[in-house]
């Protein structure tokens, strides 16, 4: 099974309105409302398109057993580390006028030294059987820098593929310690190398210890940038709807590919960009359109 870590979940509440008119009153039908948080969301694609996936994460307070309600009444596989900081909140807004989606995230809370550790220990008891590990999303305030490096490290003593998607010092100390895959957006890469530059951006991740870099590029597609070169995947035009989980079906795509033991860049590339592009269409975070298989060969690629 492929572990998904997610240190800061949330409550995903989706609002839909005809159009977003800013400093105006909206009136909207109820939010729907779900177990969020990019690990999750992983989870979510990995189980939806067949394979296994399990879900490691944090719960605390009301909302912690909101989301944990949800993870039963769903199905998904999951170990929630009890911590006493309530879960956080992500709303999106989506304005089916442009199909655009605005989104606010909470930051979350601090956990306690214990609570890290009840979860370090959870990674290393779960690391047992997986195939790979994914370390998705933000870490809560006060959070240790090395954590998604500690993930790598473990897969890496199982002798597992890792995946990491992440931003900022994490995403440089993952990248450190080895990790197979690292997928940052282009926002986050340049904020965390300093480079507007994807592929030169990339190229510091790499020289920095990362196997492959994918970098999301919104409409415009993704990049692959290995020692081996650069590859690139597109569709031919960019697609209307949620793009809020768009990154995460991408991460969903490559746990599952380099679990299976696909290391072409070209191919990881095509795939990630195959199912990012199909959660844009699906009405949720953490969900592919049904058509998804169908995308890979509508790409435009290089």
């Amino acid at each position: 099974m492929i572990l998904t870590v997610t240190p800061n979940p949330a409550i995903d509440l989706t609002y839909r309105v005809a159009a977003l008119e800013p400093g105006e009153t909206h009136r909207v039908a109820p939010p729907a409302a779900r177990a969020g948080g990019k690990g999750l969301n992983v989870a979510r694609v990995i189980a939806q398109t067949g394979g296994p996936a399990f879900a490691l994460t944090t719960a605390g307070g009301a909302s912690g057993l909101r989301l944990a309600d949800d993870l039963e009444a769903t199905g998904l596989p999951s170990e929630l580390i009890p911590v006493a900081a309530p879960t956080r909140s992500s709303v999106a807004i989506v304005d089916e006028a442009s199909g655009v989606a605005t989104i606010f995230n909470e930051t979350g809370a601090a956990l306690s030294a214990a609570e890290w550790t009840a979860l370090r220990e959870a990674v290393e008891r779960l690391a047992v059987p997986a195939t790979a590990i994914v370390g998705s999303g933000s870490l809560p305030p006060g959070a240790p820098g090395g954590f998604y490096a500690d993930l790598v490290a473990a897969a890496r003593r199982r002798g597992i593929p890792s995946v990491i998607d992440a931003s900022g010092t994490p995403l440089l100390a993952a990248a450190e310690a080895g990790a197979d895959v690292v997928k940052p957006n282009r926002r986050e890469l340049a904020e965390t190398v300093g480079s507007d530059d994807p592929v030169a951006g990339a190229r510091v991740l790499l020289s920095a210890g990362a196997g492959l870099v994918l970098v999301s590029l919104g409409a415009n597609g993704m990049l692959a940038v290995s020692a081996d070169g650069v590859r690139s995947a597109r569709l031919p035009r960019p697609l209307s709807g949620n793009a809020t989980g768009a990154g995460d079906a991408a991460v969903a795509a490559l746990a599952t590919a380099v679990a299976a033991g696909t290391t072409d860049p070209a191919v990881l590339v095509r795939r990630a960009t195959a199912w990012s592009a199909a959660a844009v269409v699906a009405p949720l975070a953490g969900e592919l359109d049904p058509a998804y298989p169908d995308y890979e060969a509508r790409l435009v690629t290089s």
